[in-house]
């Protein structure tokens, strides 16, 4: 008990200074990876290959080329990971940062999930780097695609009225490049910002980890949550560990307390 009882109070003690760094700040960028969604029920890309997926090399589920050789099986993979993303709910970490972002002047929250449940739990200036996975367009033309209902069960996916390719998840696949103009204006709130949160990512994909890099650069100071260590921990100023389900909400009503006091001193 007296082990735990310390463990909380050092948990309490970094959360009060993440706090006040927060609190100060006027310009925050938030950088959030798959462990976000995780603790919604959205599995990671490789967890989710499970049952009939799990023989499947990522490279034949999203890439242009595993497309190309079976468009079917692709687009019944994603039909699945659709449908796991819409029966799935916004958890308190989601709901914390909306609540983040409705107290703070200039918010950036830019994510590598391709789902929405930032935008569900509230968040309005969303950046998403590796695309959305409820957007379809054409594979050749790239004209916009409204999803039917007879698509999700298709063995196939839908082709495009203009061109008569097939219609493809608006997802970033191994090989592409990621959307230019999410990724400059992620680029724009990293060398911007007072702080940058670093939120359930593994920081070894690039280009997202670089933007923690490159707020760094400008003497921001980084605030991590995340279970575990990961590629980046070694540049935070500050570490929480834990989900951040569970920390952010702390986190976030201890900036809402802070900046309370400051707009009304005794």
């Amino acid at each position: 008990m007296f082990a735990r009882l310390n463990m909380n109070e050092k948990m309490e003690r970094l959360i009060e200074s993440a706090a006040e760094i927060i609190a100060a700040a006027r310009r925050i960028a938030v950088l959030t990876g798959a462990g976000v969604s995780a603790e919604s029920g959205v599995g990671t890309f490789r967890d989710a290959q499970t049952g009939l997926w799990s023989r499947f090399d990522p490279q034949q589920l999203a890439s242009q080329e595993g497309f190309a050789a079976d468009p079917g099986r692709v687009w019944r993979w994603y039909m699945h990971r659709l449908e796991m993303v819409e029966r799935a709910r916004p958890n308190p970490g989601h709901a914390a940062l909306a609540a983040l972002e409705a107290m703070t002047p200039t918010f950036t929250l830019i994510t590598q999930n391709v789902d929405d449940l930032h935008e569900r739990a509230g968040s309005r200036n969303v950046l998403h780097l590796h695309g959305r996975i409820e957007r379809f367009h054409c594979n050749g033309c790239g004209l916009p695609y409204t999803l039917r209902m007879e698509d999700r069960d298709a063995p196939m996916p839908p082709t495009c009225t203009f061109c008569t390719d097939y219609i493809r998840p608006s997802v970033v696949w191994f090989g592409e490049l990621l959307p230019a103009q999410e990724l400059a204006e992620a680029q724009r709130a990293a060398e911007t910002c007072d702080v940058f949160l670093v939120i359930g990512t593994s920081g070894v994909v690039y280009p997202a980890a670089h933007l923690p890099v490159m707020a760094k650069r400008r003497a921001a100071p980084i605030i991590e949550v995340n279970p575990e260590e990961s590629a980046l921990s070694e540049m935070a100023e500050i570490w929480l560990s834990g989900p951040s389900g569970a920390l952010l909400p702390r986190l976030v009503e201890a900036v809402r307390l802070r900046r309370a006091g400051q707009e009304n001193p005794r």
